[in-house]
């Protein structure tokens, strides 16, 4: 009954006219910036991030939540219909979805995996209801060790899963954690690495780096790399999937939606990980492998599924312990913090009302990305064949607006323009920008808990391994950091790697 009135509470707060306009706008941005390649939306909330000052802590969270969760519904648009995706967790979706697209039947796979998105995020949303209060009570007990060392173990496992080298990635998870320490220590109030500037003794902000890094970096990038778009010409027809087609979905749906959400939950997981390990457990199961590949529905659905319940899942640890399992949940961690808001146990005892705003507004969004992937496909079709020199010249200028706007400080458009540099040569190096700026949202965080830590213990360094939970939490991590040293790990590990920013 409890939760039955808290849901309650939460529609009477998604329902007011600002918030739900907030929903609608995030989840139309979100499928945009799934549709439109070489974007994504990491780019985008970074960009729009500024815009979520204005207005209440809901309405802003909403947006940004909605931006995610609605890109992973325009992705598969672009993946079916161009062979290109929109953002990283649709990659798997061009294999089969293209396909189908060149042999007349664009129509049966959008409208599949538009409505098995929707099925899958349905059931994220309901489990995310229904754990997310139990874990919050659990969470209550974690201390400052456990909650250092579980922060440890979630920046361990994104530089495990990143692509390309481990100790690349573990040198840009150290270079954030420094960058988040810039301003004045939380304890003493000393200036650190400030360099007697003083536009840094509040720290460098999350906006003009993120901005930087995804957006700048994004466009300078993808300028040098030519994008061949084999747009399908044929006319959509015929959305809704036969019998038979859902015949050969609903257990790839079904397995792919709890797969996604439990992936969605692990620290360092997410929706592009799910993807690609429900594609690999289908074609697995499937009676006839060599099928995929070649137009199979069933790798639509399964992976489209659980892309949209891993978005959902994702939602868990932020919520209930305050901790961003992967980069894009660490920017709307970046969102609650601007808003004075601290998400964690404490926050739906101190905040339900906004706790239950977030998981509400989350079904509306799910009701009208449905219709506005099904009936409006024609013009995200269209939508296609914007020109590069046109869009990316707008992201720029979006991204020194936005960064402007944000502060009314000219120096964080220099600070924008430094990462923007920054992101594009690591790109070209081989660096990859995920592990830095969860690295920089944590770092602060990470800070804290290991000095209360050892101030609770008087210095006791074994506090953090006599604890069960913080104990296990290290000892997973350290076992991370050995694998790539053994061939054969190393191996497992090169492919699994894949692109949390792409």
């Amino acid at each position: 009954m409890d939760v039955l009135a808290n849901v309650a509470q939460g529609f009477g707060v998604a329902l007011q006219p600002i918030n739900l306009l907030s929903c609608f706008l995030g989840v139309f941005i979100g499928t945009l910036v799934g549709v439109l390649p070489g974007i994504g939306p990491v780019s985008a909330m970074s960009l729009l991030l500024p815009i979520t000052l204005a207005g209440t802590p809901e309405a802003g969270i909403i947006m940004m939540a909605g931006i995610y969760y609605g890109s992973m519904y325009g992705g598969s648009t672009t993946s079916i219909l161009v062979n290109i995706p929109g953002e990283a967790a649709s990659v798997v979706t061009c294999l089969d979805g293209h396909q189908m697209a060149k042999q007349g039947r664009a129509g049966p796979a959008l409208g599949i995996a538009a409505l098995g998105s929707f099925v899958a995020g349905t059931f994220a949303i309901v489990a995310l209801m229904l754990v997310a209060p139990t874990l919050a009570i659990w969470a209550v007990a974690f201390g400052p060790a456990e909650y250092f060392s579980l922060m440890v173990l979630g920046v361990t496992i994104l530089t495990f899963l990143t692509q390309g080298s481990m100790a690349k990635a573990l040198l840009m998870a150290c270079v954030g954690a420094v960058l988040g320490l810039i301003g004045l220590d939380s304890i003493t109030a000393q200036p650190r690495l400030t360099f007697d500037r003083i536009e840094l003794y509040d720290g460098i902000g999350l906006v003009p780096v993120v901005m930087g890094l995804f957006g700048l970096a994004e466009v300078l990038h993808n300028l040098e790399r030519p994008i061949i778009r084999d747009v399908v010409q044929a006319k959509i027809t015929q959305l809704w999937p036969s019998r038979q087609d859902w015949g050969a979905s609903a257990g790839p749906i079904a397995r792919g939606t709890l797969l996604g959400f439990v992936l969605g939950i692990l620290p360092g997981g997410g929706a592009i990980i799910a993807s690609f390990a429900s594609y690999a457990l289908e074609k697995r199961l499937s009676r006839h492998p060599e099928r995929f590949g070649r137009g199979a529905i069933e790798g639509v659905a399964g992976p489209e599924a659980a892309n949209n319940a891993a978005a959902g899942g994702a939602f868990i640890p932020l919520l209930t312990l305050g901790i961003p399992p992967n980069v894009v949940m660490a920017l709307l961690l970046g969102a609650f913090v601007i808003h004075g808001l601290q998400p964690g146990p404490l926050m739906m005892t101190q905040n339900p009302t906004l706790f239950w705003a977030i998981i509400v507004s989350m079904y509306i969004g799910n009701v009208m990305l449905v219709v506005l992937n099904l009936p409006l496909v024609g013009m995200w079709a269209q939508l296609l064949r914007v020109p590069y020199n046109v869009l990316f010249p707008l992201i720029v200028l979006f991204s020194i607006v936005g960064v402007y706007c944000s502060s009314n400080n000219v120096f964080d458009v220099y600070v924008m323009i430094a990462f923007g540099i920054l992101g594009y040569l690591m790109r070209k190096t081989g660096y990859e920008p995920a592990p830095l700026v969860l690295a920089f949202v944590l770092g602060p965080m990470l800070e804290n808990n290991l000095r209360k830590a050892l101030i609770l213990s008087q210095g006791d360094l074994t506090t953090f391994v006599a604890r069960p939970i913080s104990a296990v939490c290290l000892a997973f991590a350290a076992a991370l950091l050995v694998f790539p040293l053994l061939p054969a790990l190393r191996r497992k590990r090169d492919a699994v790697a894949l692109d949390e920013t792409a």
